[in-house]
């Protein structure tokens, strides 16, 4: 072998060494100084992340009183990994916790999975059961503390809503502001609100020893964050008055809901039946959950915001003011009922009363001849080309009075109802039908379907003459000056202001003169409620009852909407209940105690479906 050759292979040997501790640098250099994963790992034997939730902001009626509030309660977790697996007495935490032993087991499986990590395994746990879990050394388990709602006045279930914890798909939704473990709102204000209500987490640092022992705050706390409490929010609602709405309801199904007219804010907001609140809070609530979902009467079901009822007659007022606007009614018109009104073989019945009425009469007497003829004149008028054109101008016009779509309130559940449009009639007539065929559109039957806040914002409506702000339940947040500019502004029908005048003198004599018409006893002295009746047809059971009034005829202060379902003619039912909740929030006080006794044990029969669930059940 030459020297040369020698010399090659020792070159060749070299670069090689050198290539060899020029990789091991540039690891070394790269795990020191851009990878974290040996650095993390480090940490996580040393470091302990406890994160410091956020107290939910609570939430108050207009004058201040709780409606939710906060309540001190701890979430036990357990780090496999520090666990004293040889004596470790399960049987004795779940005796202290009451817990079931095959939850717990369940948890340490799942705890196994990722064993530095910490895993919930009970949550709820009281201020006591955690006094006495403090008292003991388990290993490897602690508690973290957390904030849960309480209900001081048991009220508002539907309205309110209720919290649950983070589904996977909220988590994704959150864009990483959620994670498991987490609670969320999932119906009602709750929901509505849960970007304010929420607040921010904070995390609390501790570092270990070599044995896994707590030694304190790392670095003193000086990397610990403190959580950012939820904003504090106050609703629109009264609680005095929702609380008898409420109780004047219990027992029957339907939907109550008062507006302030001139701010568009909630009053009240009633769906029955209704749950406790609290029940959906702490260790039982997924029992009380399965428990009314699986309920006929569907206590969850805000019939408020997402009921699709037929308005009965309380929609002659629409009618009544379209046929104004379109130029084919005039106050002094008058039409004949003969207990009804006959359209070829059929008839369409009415209760007896003089005739033939004007306007305002017809209001006051809830006339179905009378607003019968007026909707044929609307739809059929001869400035159309067919009944069909004028059937749409007609549903132009209803929904500028907010029905047949959302009124984009701040509750997210609400719902639509529903006004039918030719294209409806068209596909089921096959093109051949006439006003006779939607005749009964005319007394608010038929397809149309309106929910109750819908019905208060006609309420609003004709107490404002035109016009309504659009309802919404939050009145103030806290550490803003302002809610969404949307409800603050004027929202306009289609019919001019001076139409409303001869509608609402016909509610004011309905409700003020005796014997003038079906709203009398909604009579209060002093303050010139105006109202209207509606008795709702039903072909599976007893009629409907509803009611709409406003109070006082100028400067109205409150309108409301009552619905009872297979509650009877409007003025057995609905009427007695917005009659004292008018009284209530007006005078502040209650003259009737009578009526409050006779509303409570009103003769109220559930619908054949209801008893049958209810026999199977049992």
């Amino acid at each position: 072998m030459s020297n040369n050759d020698v010399h090659i292979r020792r070159t060749i040997l070299k670069f090689i060494v050198f290539l060899i501790f020029g990789v091991i640098a540039c690891r070394l250099g790269y795990i020191q100084l851009v990878d974290t994963d040996y650095k993390d790992m480090a940490a996580g034997n040393v470091l302990r992340y406890e994160v410091q939730y956020a107290p939910r902001g609570e939430v108050v009626d207009r004058n201040g009183e709780f409606l939710v509030q906060s309540m001190e309660c701890y979430d036990l977790m357990v780090v496999y990994r520090e666990m004293d697996k040889a004596g470790f007495d399960t049987m004795r935490l779940c005796n202290m916790l009451n817990l079931k032993k095959e939850r717990l087991i369940q948890k340490l499986k799942d705890a196994r999975v990722s064993p530095r990590a910490p895993v919930l395994v009970a949550n709820f746990v009281t201020k006591e059961a955690k006094l006495r879990f403090d008292e003991h050394n388990f290993e490897g388990f602690h508690t973290v503390l957390r904030n849960a709602r309480q209900y001081p006045r048991n009220i508002g279930g539907n309205l309110l809503g209720n919290l649950g914890e983070v589904s996977e798909n909220d988590i994704k939704r959150g864009g990483g502001e959620y994670k498991r473990g987490d609670y969320i709102g999932k119906s009602g204000l709750e929901r509505a609100y849960e970007s304010y209500l929420r607040g921010v987490d904070g995390v609390k640092i501790l570092e270990r020893d070599r044995h896994g022992a707590i030694k304190g705050s790392y670095m003193d706390g000086m990397f610990d964050t403190l959580p950012i409490p939820g904003k504090r929010i106050t609703s629109t609602i009264d609680l005095r008055l929702q609380a008898f709405a409420e109780e004047l309801m219990e027992g029957k199904m339907g939907a109550v809901v008062a507006i302030e007219p001139a701010t568009g804010e909630i009053l009240v907001m009633a769906s029955s039946p209704t749950f406790d609140p609290n029940g959906m809070v702490g260790s039982q609530r997924g029992n009380n959950y399965m428990k009314m979902l699986n309920d006929p009467k569907k206590p969850m079901f805000n019939r408020a915001v997402q009921s699709r009822y037929p308005p009965g007659s309380t929609f002659k007022l629409v009618q009544g003011l379209i046929g104004l606007q379109e130029g084919v009614l005039t106050p002094a018109n008058a039409y004949p009922c003969h207990n009804g009104y006959s359209y070829g073989s059929k008839r369409m019945g009415c209760h007896p009363h003089a005739s033939p009425l004007d306007l305002r009469n017809a209001v006051a007497q809830s006339c179905n001849a009378y607003f019968c003829y007026v909707f044929r004149n609307i739809i059929e008028n001869r400035k159309f080309k067919d009944v069909k054109e004028g059937l749409d101008i007609w549903v132009e016009y209803v929904k500028s009075f907010g029905f047949g779509r959302k009124l984009d309130s701040d509750f997210l559940d609400e719902e639509t109802g529903y006004v039918p449009t030719s294209e409806r009639y068209n596909r089921v007539y096959r093109g051949s039908w006439n006003g006779h065929t939607v005749i009964s559109l005319s007394i608010g039957q038929g397809e149309l379907g309106c929910t109750p806040l819908q019905m208060a914002n006609l309420a609003a409506i004709v107490a404002n003459r035109g016009f309504y702000y659009i309802p919404h339940i939050v009145k103030a947040i806290e550490g803003q000056d302002s809610l969404d500019r949307r409800f603050y502004e004027k929202q306009y029908t289609k019919v001019d202001a001076k139409h409303f005048e001869p509608i609402i003198e016909g509610m004011w004599k309905g409700a003020n003169v005796p014997g003038a018409g079906t709203s009398y006893r909604a009579y209060l002295p002093g303050w010139d409620v105006c109202g209207k009746t509606g008795t709702a047809q039903n072909p599976i059971g007893r009629d409907h009852s509803t009611f709409l009034s406003f109070a006082p005829k100028d400067n109205p202060k409150i309108a409301i909407s009552v619905y009872v379902e297979h509650g009877g003619f409007g003025a057995t039912a609905a009427l007695p209940i917005a009659s004292l909740l008018e009284e209530l929030y007006l005078t502040d006080t209650i003259t009737r105690p009578q009526l409050v006794e006779q509303i409570k044990n009103l003769p109220y029969a559930l619908p054949r479906r209801y008893q049958d669930n209810a026999k199977t059940r049992k």
